[in-house]
């Protein structure tokens, strides 16, 4: 197994010296979390030569040199306090535990006087979030002496409150999607052949990976919830209760993704009608149930009335009334209703140019802001369609400021090259996050923080894209969009390229050829997948069902709503309101008429919000073809550079993994090459323009 960004030399500044771990008594017994942080110590010691000391060692002595401590220690003694002499680290201690300040569960303190380090928190979590604070600094700066005296005081803490992931897993192995819907890493981590996993090691390891980073919520099965699934309310507790007994000492709670019609197909009612006062009480002693057995559980995940999902719209009822059924259950309990707003007709006819996928969410919520109890999330896709490369953010963001809403983005690499290409998505992540929905004042991420119009915290919300393959992620450089999730979700003010560095440095140490490579392959390779796939927003063109690989056409007259309407005259989407569906109206200004016109609408997003002749000219300078062509073309010899960048780094990273990456990169220039050839074909059949470059064109 893979150690991903936790190798033994990450934890070298935590165990190469002599660390002390202050508690107050009784402290550990009520806070799972401060175990895990003696442990990680421990480790750190015995790996690297260190030494730990507690409040029950005694005297620890002079050479402390890193000190953990919780604010519950004061005013009580410090270790060696009846000593004669008053070292160092007494005095560093004593005076940030005087006055630590406020500090909420989840954050700490960091004070840096005289070569000694003191961690302050008020919570297991917050000592657990500021030991890999440590770490992760020690790798950024490999320099540093040991001996460093600059002084440091600050406080950290997460900018997001909720900071979660979404697994998509199947306890049985779905006949279609298999163990993990859109899982591109192997089977699950949590379940196989039909039942939890004695052995949770691996889910352990996880668990920590993602303490690591800052995660504090993971859902654990698919949204899709299938039979099976929806008896993990019920009989299927016990597995609930082992998982998050997994997670719990990580300072991560758990939620379920439910199905509405449980009423029904659990518990045998004739009906699942919100509005019935025995479905009511049928939720609430469910939910009951549950948090006797999981006391911290962290509430429910809905998909309702979506893609053949069940909802309220079968009784004549809205989402409102829906997410409000569950979150009344939970209200008592303090959990959430995670109620994802991805909502449209998947049986739509492409004859019919008014309607519009796009449109669907905003449509069914906007309507509805207001309505939604204070303990539901609205659910919301970063963009309108369904996590392409390419896509506006959705105006739903915008358009409830009564209502709290999460930020949904796919870690899994859906359509982004599934983990068989390399495509780093943080800098497209940061785009989104720093949107500012109205133009000036609050971004996206200042929304789903309960910075925006409403004040109302929400959360940031991505699909997972582990599973049991060796490299946690099956392409070994994919591991860095899960741990750019986490430190975007903890700051996300970080740029991209310093997140990535980070990763690198834990990942790999602090060779500077291997950064230098690995950044030169993935800083802008987002980029890079778009420039060979769909091009200018259109979005799609992938093949049905399993959405890897071109298919120019695979959607295009599908009852799914995804289309690109290229003819001889020209491609994109109207969905203007001057003469299309009307959508750019479900944008605030200025966006709604940035958007709505040619001479203002982004080059990349022009396909997505216009139907233009061949020869557009683009902002750019080049016709709608030509950049089709020049894209296609140069996001192919990029591909060819990366593969010979990494190549050029045998020897300088472990074996298996040089050879694992080296067969995704391979892959990937196939699949470049494919599309390649495949866009710029229908391209030139569909308008008759040549390539100006005369390249080969079939």
């Amino acid at each position: 197994m893979h150690p991903a960004w936790l190798p033994d030399a990450t934890i070298a500044p935590l165990g190469t010296g002599h660390a002390l771990l202050l508690t107050a008594r009784d402290e550990t017994a009520a806070d799972p979390v401060l175990a895990t942080v003696e442990t990680e110590l421990r480790r750190a010691a015995r790996a690297h030569g260190g030494r730990l000391s507690t409040r029950t060692d005694g005297e620890p002595g002079p050479d402390v040199r890193l000190v953990l401590a919780t604010t519950a220690v004061h005013p009580q003694p410090l270790p060696g306090d009846a000593a004669a002499t008053e070292h160092a680290w007494h005095a560093l201690v004593r005076r940030v535990l005087a006055d630590p300040g406020t500090l909420p569960p989840e954050s700490f303190r960091l004070v840096r006087d005289a070569g000694v380090t003191v961690v302050a928190a008020s919570s297991g979590t917050g000592l657990l979030h500021g030991l890999h604070h440590v770490a992760r600094d020690a790798a950024a700066r490999p320099g540093r002496a040991a001996e460093d005296t600059a002084v440091t005081d600050e406080v950290r803490s997460p900018a997001q409150a909720v900071r979660m992931l979404d697994h998509w897993d199947n306890v049985d192995v779905h006949d279609v999607m298999g163990q993990v819907e859109r899982g591109y890493a192997g089977g699950s981590l949590f379940f196989a052949d039909g039942a939890l996993r004695d052995d949770l090691g691996r889910a352990e390891e996880y668990a920590r990976l993602l303490g690591s980073i800052g995660i504090n919520r993971v859902g654990l099965n698919n949204v899709n919830v299938h039979a099976r699934e929806a008896r993990l309310l019920t009989e299927g507790l016990p597995d609930v209760v082992r998982l998050a007994a997994v997670f719990r000492p990580h300072g991560i709670r758990v939620h379920l993704s439910v199905s509405f019609a449980a009423p029904m197909t659990v518990g045998g009612l004739p009906t699942a009608d919100p509005l019935d006062p025995g479905v009511q009480r049928w939720w609430a002693d469910v939910t009951a149930h549950v948090y006797r057995a999981v006391p911290d559980f962290g509430g429910y995940v809905v998909k309702a009335d979506s893609e053949g999902q069940p909802g309220p719209f079968a009784y004549g009822r809205d989402h409102a009334d829906g997410a409000n059924l569950l979150a009344r259950a939970l209200a008592p309990f303090g959990g959430t209703v995670f109620w994802r707003a991805f909502v449209y007709d998947h049986h739509q006819d492409w004859r019919d140019r008014s309607t519009d996928r796009a449109r669907a969410a905003h449509d069914h919520f906007a309507p509805l802001d207001g309505r939604f109890d204070e303990n539901v999330v609205l659910q919301v896709k970063h963009g309108p369609l369904d996590f392409q490369t390419r896509e506006a953010v959705s105006p739903v963001i915008a358009a409830m400021p009564r209502t709290r809403l999460a930020v949904e983005l796919q870690v899994t690499q859906e359509y982004t090259g599934q983990q068989r290409h390399a495509c780093y998505l943080a800098p497209w992540w940061r785009e989104i996050l720093d949107l500012r929905p109205w133009g000036e004042g609050p971004t996206v991420a200042d929304v789903a923080i309960g910075d925006g119009p409403g004040g109302r915290p929400g959360a940031l919300v991505a699909v997972s894209n582990v599973g049991d393959d060796p490299f946690w992620t099956g392409h070994p450089l994919a591991q860095a969009n899960l741990y750019a999730f986490g430190r975007l979700a903890w700051d996300p003010t970080l740029a991209p390229e310093a997140v990535l560095d980070e990763w690198v440095g834990l990942t790999f140490g602090a060779d500077p050829d291997v950064r230098a490579g690995v950044h030169a392959i993935l800083d802008d390779s987002w980029r890079t997948y778009e420039s060979y796939t769909a091009p200018l927003g259109v979005g799609f063109m992938v093949t049905p069902g399993s959405h890897y690989g071109p298919s120019v056409d695979g959607y295009e007259y599908s009852p799914w709503g995804t289309y690109h309407f290229a003819d001889r005259d020209g491609i994109g989407v109207d969905r203007t309101r001057a003469t299309g569906t009307g959508y750019t109206g479900q944008y605030p200004a200025p966006w709604r008429d940035v958007y709505e016109d040619l001479a203002t609408c982004p080059d990349e997003l022009l396909l997505f919000f216009h139907h233009v002749p061949w020869g557009h000219v683009l902002h750019s300078g080049s016709t709608v073809v030509q950049h089709v062509y020049d894209t296609h073309f140069a996001g192919v010899e990029r591909v060819e550079e990366m593969v010979g960048t990494w190549a050029a780094l045998a020897g300088r990273v472990p074996e298996d993994v040089h050879a694992r990456v080296s067969e995704r990169l391979d892959e990937q220039l196939r699949s470049a090459r494919e599309w390649r050839d495949q866009l710029t074909t229908y391209v030139f059949r569909k308008c008759g323009v040549p390539d100006a470059r005369g390249r080969r064109i079939y």
